[in-house]
C-alpha cells in the first residue's frame, strides 16, 4: 500500500511541525511549505534524525500569499506524486507578533497595512495553496484541514487577526459542500492557547501565560501536539462523516458553538 501524500504549510515549526512529525511518524510522505528555506531544512533533519524508517521529508520553499510561487509550489507536487491525500494549512501568524509595531506606519495607512498582512498570511496563504491543489486530492479520501484560532470567537485584542482567521470558516464550509459529493472532507481546528509554539512563546510573561492556563477547564496549556493529534484523527478513515466542521481544541477555555 503507497504512504500517504501529506502537504503542510508552516511545516517548520509549531504546530505544522508536530504535525509533520505525526505524519512521519506514520510512514506518510511529507511535505513542508513556508517561506524560511533554513528553518524547513532544520526541521525536516530532525524528522529524519528522529523518524529514520519514514520518507525523506520535501522541502519547498515560497510565499504561499504568492499566486505565481503557489502555482510553482503546485507544478512541483504534481510531477512528484499522483494524488494528495492530506492538505493541512498551518503556516499564519498576527503579523503584529511577528514584527515590531514601529514597522508599521500610523494612522489609516498602519491600519490598512496590519489589516491587509493579517489576510495575506492568515487567510489568502491557505486560499491559494488549497485552490491550487484541489485537482491533484485523492478522491475519495482526501482531507483538508485548516488552522483557525480561538481568536475567530473572542477577537484577538486588534482584530485584524481574528478577523483573518474568521474568514477561514465560510471558506471551509463552501468547499466542504462543494467537495462532499467527491468523498473529500474539510474542517478548521481552532486551537486556543499553544505555549509551545513561536506564536505564543517568546511573547508571554508568566503572569500572562498563567492566566491563559487558569481559562482551560484541565488547568493547563495546550501543545502542538494536541493540535496535531486531532488533526491525524480527521486525517483517517474514522473521520470519514465529519466534515464542515470548526473544531475547538483548548481545553474548555472557550465553549463549543
Amino acid at each position: 500500500m503507497m504512504a500517504k501524500v501529506v502537504v503542510i504549510s508552516g511545516g517548520g515549526t509549531g504546530i505544522g511541525l508536530a504535525s509533520a512529525r505525526y505524519f512521519a511518524e506514520r510512514k506518510a510522505h511529507v511535505v513542508i511549505l513556508g517561506r524560511r528555506n533554513a528553518v524547513l531544512d532544520e526541521a525536516a533533519k530532525a524528522i529524519s534524525r528522529d523518524f529514520p524508517s519514514a520518507p525523506k521529508v520535501l522541502v519547498l520553499t515560497g510565499d504561499l500569499a504568492s499566486s505565481d510561487q503557489v502555482e510553482a509550489i503546485r507544478a512541483n507536487l504534481s510531477e512528484r506524486f499522483p494524488a494528495i491525500d492530506v492538505l493541512v494549512n498551518a503556516a499564519g501568524g498576527h503579523v503584529l507578533r511577528q514584527f515590531p509595531a514601529a514597522t508599521y506606519a500610523d494612522g489609516l495607512a498602519g491600519i490598512a497595512r496590519r489589516w491587509t498582512d493579517n489576510f495575506r498570511s492568515n487567510t489568502l496563504s491557505a486560499v491559494l495553496l488549497t485552490e491550487a491543489l484541489l485537482a491533484q486530492l485523492r478522491a475519495p479520501g482526501g482531507r483538508i484541514i485548516f488552522i483557525s484560532s480561538i481568536a475567530a470567537y473572542r477577537g484577538s485584542g486588534v482584530g485584524c487577526y481574528g478577523a483573518a482567521k474568521a474568514a477561514l470558516h465560510p471558506y471551509c464550509f463552501d468547499l466542504a459542500k462543494a467537495l462532499g459529493p467527491k468523498g473529500i472532507t474539510v474542517n478548521t481546528i481552532a486551537p486556543g492557547y499553544v505555549a509551545d509554539t513561536e506564536f505564543f512563546g517568546p511573547a508571554m510573561t508568566a503572569e500572562q501565560h498563567n492566566a491563559k492556563v487558569a481559562e482551560a477547564m484541565n488547568n493547563r496549556a495546550g501543545t502542538a501536539a494536541d493540535i496535531a493529534n486531532t488533526i491525524g484523527w480527521l486525517a483517517t478513515s474514522e473521520a470519514v462523516h465529519v466534515t464542515a466542521q470548526i473544531i475547538q481544541v483548548n481545553g474548555g477555555a472557550e465553549r463549543g458553538r
